[in-house]
């Protein structure tokens, strides 16, 4: 793993968990993203604008898996002890410099391997929000970000899967499928 993931401390242990959402436990990040993974709980947050776009970001290069990938608005986890909206919350105006509401959607457990390096093993909450103002990127964690349309989106993902998280993919196909009237609904944007 990169370097910035060897300077965790106990306070970012991640929430193990079964297949059911119960706690199982605690490990590091690193940990928890060794060989196949161990699964954990986190979230993925997809952010829209009044015009119906939607934010996505481009991975830092210093992130272990799948860094320079674009990706979904937001992604992390709940550390332990911590609530799910809180931490969905803290990530959004850490990595974002954001504030807006958000509403679930549904969660799911995937797995995917990143290369020799390590794996992704999450139970996934997806919720989504509304945002409009001004984006304050950290460069730590977004190497690059827009807003894009849902239909731009489509083709890019279409031509160059390879470009886009398998997390991403996976969440976008469940969001303007199954959950597009539900987002319509709650955020009051057609997309």
């Amino acid at each position: 793993m990169k370097t910035h993931q060897t300077q965790e401390n106990k306070k970012d242990l991640l929430i193990l968990v079964d297949e059911s959402d119960e706690e199982l436990g605690f490990k590091s990040k690193s940990e928890c993203h060794q060989g196949n993974g161990t699964l954990h709980r986190a979230f993925s947050v997809f952010i829209f604008n009044p015009s119906g776009e939607l934010l996505i970001q481009r991975r830092s290069r210093d992130k272990a898996l799948w860094d320079l990938h674009w990706s979904n608005s937001c992604c992390s986890h709940p550390h332990k002890n911590e609530q799910m909206e809180l931490a969905v919350k803290r990530r959004l105006k850490e990595e974002l410099g954001i504030e807006c509401p958000i509403h679930y959607l549904y969660k799911f457990v995937y797995h995917a391997k990143y290369k020799d390096v390590g794996s992704e093993h999450e139970l996934c909450h997806v919720y989504v929000g509304l945002f409009e103002g001004e984006i304050k990127a950290n460069p730590e964690e977004i190497d690059d970000w827009k807003f894009i349309k849902p239909d731009d989106l489509e083709e890019r993902i279409k031509n160059s899967q390879k470009d886009y998280t398998p997390w991403m993919k996976m969440e976008w196909e469940m969001l303007k499928t199954t959950y597009k009237k539900a987002i319509e609904d709650r955020i009051g944007v057609k997309l």
